[in-house]
């Protein structure tokens, strides 16, 4: 009943992330399971357009990975520039740099795009508390480098 509430699949994963980080999902765990089903059914391939951002992709990514989901980090692809580095300008998205530094404890072997995203992450959140980019941000993205 909770999660139906939200219509919206982006909706949906922020409040099972958000039960999850609570520690109540468990009180929800078949309602959860059906809708991760759905989630995963309908945004397969949710990097391939433009409508999600750093933040949405990483979040989607690690929740559906967490619960056994196959999610193919080639959906970070589209974050890449022409160089084939991340873009800088992400740089300045504090909660998508949080999200995909998240993520990409969840990667597998042979993962590469992950092993960048973690180094290119981490790098950026360290300069953005040495800085104090993102003084509302400072105690989580300190916690965060702390216990991914």
């Amino acid at each position: 009943m909770l999660v139906i509430a939200a219509n919206d699949p982006v909706e949906k994963i922020n409040l099972i992330n958000s039960l999850c980080r609570l520690g109540v999902s468990y009180h929800f765990q078949a309602e959860i399971e059906v809708q991760l089903n759905h989630i995963f059914e309908s945004q397969r391939h949710f990097g391939d357009d433009n409508y999600y951002d750093l933040y949405t992709v990483s979040l989607l990514f690690r929740v559906l990975r967490q619960h056994g989901y196959k999610m193919s980090c080639r959906n970070f692809n589209k974050f890449k520039n022409s160089d084939g580095k991340f873009n800088e300008i992400l740089k300045n998205d504090a909660k998508g740099m949080l999200s995909l530094y998240e993520a990409t404890h969840l990667r597998l072997h042979k993962e590469d795009i992950l092993e960048e995203a973690l180094a290119f992450s981490k790098a950026q959140l360290i300069k953005s508390l040495a800085e104090n980019s993102f003084p509302r941000l400072a105690k989580q993205i300190s916690n965060t480098l702390e216990y991914p």
